[in-house]
């Protein structure tokens, strides 16, 4: 197998698209990362991915819009993979503007960059122009204080960063088969979860949205009954 990374774009959803940059050489088996562009009047890229893949993104977002159309940098959280290419998409995309927790804007993003982000309180709406995003606080879970998502309104979608990690190339875009268990034994194997008190309750909160897409950032995206999957995970994370 070449040892190049493999890039891709493919609709997930209505509007919605999933960029994926899939690593061979990353760790046994490979290893991908996500980014979801949904297409807009306001454009929004959920997830920048890393520095060293700018270029690899950007290739694929061209062929769908110009990247200089976004007006949205939205993530998770602060990691590499999540935002680590959000000084060269703002430089790239001149009228975006990043869109992050109220936590992540006070502890990182406000001096990672010079672009005022765009602060999000749980529940707050997010206008797309047909889309409407709510935003989900889910601090700690899986990990950040300042960790959330959000929850396209109009598709039933939630881009749920790093819940449900799969490992391996992610080469089907969309799945509606097993990604539970992939995603626990991949837990079982490196435990990125903090096992905060309040994950139960952020579960629950996600579940009762009642999701028809899961836009993971690792591995394939997933369609099915999401409140369901939701609670296994919450069950599998209570469990000592």
């Amino acid at each position: 197998m070449s040892q190049t990374p493999i890039a891709s774009i493919n609709k997930v959803t209505e509007d919605t698209y999933r960029i994926s940059i899939a690593l061979p050489a990353m760790m046994p088996g490979g290893f991908s990362f996500n980014q979801y562009l949904v297409v807009d009047e306001k454009p929004l890229l959920f997830h920048t991915g890393p520095k060293k893949l700018f270029a690899l993104i950007c290739e694929q977002i061209e062929t769908v819009l110009p990247v200089s159309k976004l007006r949205y940098i939205a993530f998770s959280h602060v990691e590499a993979d999540e935002c680590g290419s959000l000084p060269e998409f703002l430089a790239a995309a001149p009228q975006a503007q990043p869109v992050c927790s109220e936590v992540a804007a006070m502890i990182s993003v406000s001096d990672m960059v010079d672009v005022a982000p765009l602060t999000m309180a749980d529940g707050q709406k997010l206008s797309l122009g047909k889309h409407q995003l709510a935003w989900q606080s889910t601090p700690h879970l899986p990990h950040g204080w300042e960790c959330g998502y959000f929850f396209d309104e109009t598709t039933k979608t939630l881009f749920c960063g790093d819940l449900f990690t799969q490992p391996g190339m992610g080469e089907r875009p969309l799945v509606s088969d097993d990604i539970f268990g992939p995603s626990e034994a991949f837990r079982g194997q490196m435990d990125y979860y903090s096992h905060s008190r309040d994950t139960s309750r952020m579960i629950e909160k996600l579940a009762q949205l009642n999701p028809s897409l899961l836009a993971c950032m690792h591995g394939s995206a997933w369609s099915g009954e999401g409140a369901s999957l939701l609670r296994r995970l919450g069950t599998s994370l209570a469990q000592p």
